[in-house]
C-alpha cells in the first residue's frame, strides 16, 4: 500500500495539472497560468540537467547554452525565413510546392530601414499572402541544433572530468552570449529577437476561439511537453543507458575496465538533454514573444541547477516538482512582509531565504528535499513488508 503511494501521488498530480485551468476562475487567472508555464519550464530543464548530472555525474553549465540556442534557431527562422505566394524579386527565394521559400536579409535594429520582404509587398498586387514557418519545424529545426552542439561539446570535452567539463562549459555558455550580443545585424544584440505567439492567429479548440495571447492553449502546450520530458527521462533512466550512466557516476574507471564505452554514454545523454532544453527553449521563446542574451547569464544556469539539487538530483520527477514549488516560491516571496511594524523589501530577501534552503538541503539532505521524502516512503513500505514476511513466517511455524 504505502509502495504504491509515489505511483498514486503522481497520477493525482497530472490530473490536477490537467484539470486546474478549467476550474479555476479567480480574478488573477492569466498570472497565474504564466506562473504555471514558467514553472513547466524549468522544471523541464531542471528534470533535464537532473539525468545529466544525477545519473551520469557530468556537472554540465552549459544547460542554458543549449536552450538558448533552440531559441535563437527559431527565433531568427521567425524572423528572416518565410513562406510567400508570390516571388519577391528583391529576396533571395526558393521555389517549394507552388510557393516560394523567401530568406528575408536582417536590418538589425533600425527602426528605418527597409527591409527586401516590405520591399515587395509594395508593389504586390492584393491577395499574396505570407506565412512563417509552422510551429512544429521550428521545434523539430530547435532541438536538431540544440542536439548538433550537445554532440559537438560532448565530443570535444566529455574525456574530461568534474573541475574541467564545468568550466569549459561555463566558458562555451560566456562565448555564445558575447557572440549574440555582438552580432547585432542579425541577433539585434541586447534589444533581443522578437518572437511570434505559438499561434499567430489563435487557435479553436472544441468550439471556443483563443487569442494569439491567451494562455490556457500555451499552458496545455507546455504541459505536454513537460509530461513528454518526463516520460523520456524515466524511460531513459530505467534502460540499459540508465544503469550504464550510474555506472560512469559511481566509478567511470572501473566501468570502462569491464567493457563499458563511457564517452559514448556520455555523449549520448548530453545530446538528448540539449535537445530537450532546446525544445523548451523554443517553446518558451514563442511563448515570451522575445528571446535576449540575458538567458545565458550565469546566474540563469545556477537557478536551474539549485532547482534540481533541492529536489533530488538522482530522481528526475524529484528534480521537476523541486523546479515547480521554488518557481512559486520565489514568486510568493515577492511580497513584502510586515515584522513587528517593519516592512520587509523581500525583492532582496527573497534571494537570501532561497539560498538558505539550498545551503540547508545541501547540509541536511543531499538526497533533495523531493526525492528524500520518497526514499523515506520507501524504507517504511520496506519495513512494513519484512515485518509481515516475519510474522508470516512466525505463523506458519507455529
Amino acid at each position: 500500500m504505502i509502495r504504491a503511494l509515489p505511483n498514486t501521488l503522481g497520477a493525482l498530480g497530472v490530473a490536477f495539472l490537467l484539470a486546474f485551468p478549467l476550474f479555476y476562475s479567480a480574478g488573477n487567472y492569466d498570472y497565474v497560468m504564466h506562473l504555471w508555464i514558467t514553472a513547466f519550464f524549468y522544471a523541464i530543464l531542471a528534470s533535464s540537467w537532473a539525468l545529466l548530472a544525477g545519473y551520469g555525474g557530468q556537472f554540465s553549465f552549459g544547460h542554458m547554452a543549449f536552450m538558448a540556442l533552440g531559441a535563437y534557431s527559431a527565433g531568427l527562422l521567425d524572423n528572416y525565413v518565410v513562406l510567400s505566394g508570390a516571388p519577391t524579386g528583391t529576396c533571395a527565394e526558393i521555389g517549394l510546392f507552388g510557393g516560394w521559400l523567401v530568406l528575408v536579409n536582417p536590418t538589425g535594429v533600425s527602426t528605418s530601414a527597409v527591409n527586401c520582404l516590405q520591399e515587395a509587398r509594395a508593389a504586390w498586387p492584393d491577395g499574396v499572402t505570407t506565412s512563417r514557418l509552422p510551429l512544429i519545424l521550428s521545434i523539430l529545426i530547435g532541438a536538431g541544433v540544440g542536439g548538433a552542439f550537445g554532440w559537438l561539446i560532448g565530443t570535444l570535452v566529455l574525456r574530461l572530468r568534474a573541475a574541467y567539463l564545468a568550466l569549459f562549459t561555463v566558458g562555451f555558455s560566456e562565448i555564445l552570449r558575447a557572440a549574440i550580443s555582438a552580432e547585432v545585424w542579425l541577433t539585434r544584440g541586447q534589444a533581443g529577437l522578437p518572437m511570434s505567439p505559438i499561434f499567430p492567429e489563435g487557435v479553436t479548440v472544441f468550439g471556443t476561439f483563443y487569442a494569439s495571447n491567451a494562455k490556457l492553449p500555451v499552458y496545455y502546450i507546455m504541459l505536454g511537453l513537460f509530461l513528454l520530458t518526463l516520460v523520456i527521462l524515466i524511460g531513459l533512466a530505467r534502460s540499459r543507458l540508465g544503469l550504464f550512466l550510474r555506472a560512469l557516476r559511481e566509478d567511470e574507471d572501473a566501468a570502462e575496465a569491464l567493457g563499458v564505452d563511457t564517452v559514448k554514454f556520455k555523449r549520448m545523454v548530453f545530446v538528448v538533454t540539449a535537445m530537450i532544453a532546446a525544445t523548451a527553449g523554443v517553446v518558451q521563446g514563442h511563448y515570451v514573444g522575445i528571446i535576449t542574451p540575458n538567458t545565458l547569464i550565469l546566474l540563469q544556469m545556477a537557478l536551474v541547477i539549485a532547482m534540481a539539487v533541492i529536489g533530488g538530483l538522482e530522481n528526475v520527477v524529484a528534480a521537476a516538482v523541486g523546479a515547480i514549488i521554488i518557481s512559486f516560491g520565489l514568486e510568493f516571496l515577492r511580497n513584502d512582509f510586515v515584522i513587528m511594524g517593519q516592512s520587509v523589501d523581500m525583492s532582496t530577501w527573497r534571494l537570501v531565504f532561497f539560498g538558505l534552503l539550498l545551503m540547508l538541503t545541501l547540509r541536511f539532505l543531499r538526497n533533495g528535499v523531493i526525492h528524500g521524502g520518497l526514499l523515506w516512503l520507501d524504507r517504511r513500505a520496506v519495513g512494513a513488508e519484512t515485518v509481515a514476511k516475519r510474522r508470516a513466517q512466525a505463523e506458519d511455524a507455529e
